[in-house]
C-alpha cells in the first residue's frame, strides 16, 4: 500500500496528480498525506482529495491532512513537493523591479531577476525540507514540481542525500506540439530531447526513419499561421537548429536576444504566454483565485472534474518504482557527463528510466555546440545562486544576477547591482 505525502496541497497540481496516482492499475488502496501551511486551503483541498478517492476506489484510500509536515514524513514513500513561498507577496517586485531598469519580463519564476529572488526565497525552506526527509523517510522518492525547477534540483542534489527528481510538463507538451506542426501521429514519433529545464533541445524527430524537421523548418517559413504560434522557438529553431521545449514567452527570458528593446518586443513577443510583458504578475492572483473557486466547487461535487489519467510524469513514476515496470520520463538530475560538453556538477534534463531501483538517468553525449553554449550560460547562474544560498554568498547572488542572459543584455553591472539591492529590501 503506496503512501504519498503531498507538500503544498493548495497547489492547483494536486487534485489530477492525485487522481492520476489512484488510477494506476494495482493500486486499489493506499494512504494520501496532505500538507500545507494554511488551514483553510488545507481542509478544502482535504475535502477534495476525500471525495475523489471516494469516487474513483471506494474506501480503499486513506485520505488525511496536517499543517506540520514531520507528521506525515514517517513511513512516506513518495513526496510530491509542490510549495509556494510568500509568492503572492513578491510577484510584483520580482516583475516591477527589474522593469524600472528595462529588464522586461514574461513569466520571471525560473530564470532572470525574478527567478533569482523566487530561489532566495524557496531554496531554504526546500532545503529544510529535505533534511526532513533524509531523518523520516530517507529512502522516499522526492518529485519536485516547484520552481525555479533547475535552481531548485542542484540545491537538492548537491547538499541532501535524497532522491530527488526535478519534474516539468514541457517535454511532453511540447512534442505533441511538433507531432501536431509536422503532422504525424503522436504516438508514431520518436525524438531525442536534452539540455536543461526549459531549455532542453529537440535535436531529433523523426516519424518511420524519416526526419522530420525539413517539414517543420519550410512550415514555419511559408506559413504564417504556424510561425505565429511559437514566434520566439521557432526563430530560434530556424537560427540555431533545433526546437526548444518552453512556451516562446518563457524561453525569450532565457535569452539575451529579444527583450532587451521594445522594437524587438514587439516585432517577436505576442500576448500571454507568446510573450506578454508582466503577464505572470498581472494574471497570477486572477489564477490563483479561480483554482482557489474550483478546488471549493470540485469538493462539493467531484463528478466535475475530468477523470482521465492526465500526462505529469508523477504517477508514471510510482508506478515503475512500486511495480517495476520500467517507464520513460524526463527529468532534471545531475548531469554527470550524461550531456557531455555541459557542465559535470550541475543539473540536466535528460530522459530518465525508472523502475524498482528508482531514477536512472539516460546518458545522451553531446549537444550540437551552439546548443550546448546557451545552456551552459544557465548552468553559471544556478551555480553562483546555489552557492549564494547555501554559503550565505551575497556576491555570490549578485555575480549571478550580473550573469543571467536577459539582466545582461538590458543593464551594466552597476545598475544590477542597484536593482538586486532594491529587490532584497523590498522582499526582506
Amino acid at each position: 500500500m503506496p503512501v504519498i505525502t503531498m507538500l503544498g496541497a493548495g497547489s492547483g497540481f494536486t487534485a489530477g496528480l492525485m487522481r492520476d496516482i489512484m488510477q494506476i492499475p494495482g493500486f486499489d488502496s493506499g494512504e494520501i498525506r496532505l500538507v500545507d501551511i494554511d488551514p483553510k486551503r488545507l481542509s478544502i483541498t482535504e475535502g477534495l482529495i476525500r471525495n475523489l478517492a471516494r469516487h474513483l476506489k471506494g474506501d480503499g484510500w486513506k485520505v488525511s491532512g496536517a499543517t506540520d509536515r514531520r507528521k506525515c514524513l514517517k513511513g512516506t514513500d513518495y513526496i510530491i513537493n509542490c510549495i509556494e513561498v510568500s509568492g503572492m507577496a513578491c510577484v510584483r517586485f520580482d516583475n516591477d523591479i527589474p522593469a524600472m531598469y528595462g529588464i522586461d519580463q514574461c513569466i520571471g519564476d525560473t530564470i532572470g531577476p525574478g527567478g533569482i529572488f523566487k530561489a532566495l526565497r524557496t531554496v531554504p525552506a526546500w532545503i529544510e525540507i529535505l533534511h526532513d526527509v533524509e531523518q523520516y523517510c530517507p529512502r522516499a522518492l522526492v518529485l519536485n514540481y516547484t520552481n525555479p525547477m533547475s535552481i531548485m534540483t542542484l540545491a537538492a542534489l548537491r547538499n541532501t542525500s535524497a532522491q530527488v527528481v526535478g519534474l516539468c510538463h514541457s517535454v511532453q507538451g511540447s512534442s505533441h506540439e511538433m507531432a501536431h506542426v509536422a503532422e504525424v501521429p503522436y504516438k508514431e514519433m520518436d525524438f531525442r530531447c536534452a539540455g536543461v529545464n526549459h531549455l532542453a533541445w529537440f535535436t531529433e524527430l523523426s516519424h518511420k526513419g524519416r526526419n522530420l524537421y525539413p517539414k517543420i523548418f519550410e512550415r514555419v517559413r511559408t506559413e504564417p499561421s504556424v510561425y505565429e504560434t511559437n514566434p520566439v522557438r521557432f526563430e530560434m529553431m530556424l537560427h540555431f537548429g533545433a526546437f526548444v521545449t518552453e512556451s516562446s514567452g518563457h524561453f525569450s527570458e532565457y535569452l539575451p536576444y529579444f527583450r532587451k528593446r521594445p522594437d524587438l518586443i514587439k516585432k517577436y513577443c505576442r500576448d500571454g504566454y507568446r510573450g506578454g510583458s508582466s503577464f505572470y504578475a498581472d494574471n497570477w492572483p486572477t489564477w490563483r483565485a479561480e483554482s482557489d473557486r474550483r478546488r471549493a466547487e470540485l469538493a462539493k461535487d467531484i463528478t466535475k472534474m475530468d477523470m482521465n489519467r492526465g500526462y505529469e510524469y508523477a504517477s508514471e513514476i510510482i508506478e515503475g518504482h512500486a511495480f517495476n515496470t520500467p517507464k520513460i520520463i524526463y527529468g532534471s538530475v545531475m548531469n554527470n557527463g550524461l550531456i557531455s560538453n555541459l557542465l559535470p556538477d550541475n543539473v540536466a534534463e535528460v530522459a530518465v528510466m525508472v523502475n524498482r531501483n528508482g531514477f536512472n538517468p539516460c546518458h545522451f553525449g553531446e549537444l550540437p555546440p551552439q546548443m550546448a553554449a546557451i545552456c551552459r550560460s544557465h548552468q553559471a547562474v544556478y551555480d553562483l545562486v546555489v552557492r549564494g544560498i547555501m554559503n550565505k554568498d551575497r556576491e555570490a547572488i549578485m555575480h549571478a544576477m550580473m550573469l543571467d542572459p536577459l539582466a545582461a543584455a538590458a543593464c551594466c553591472p552597476a545598475e544590477i547591482r542597484e536593482m538586486t539591492e532594491r529587490m532584497a529590501a523590498a522582499e526582506k
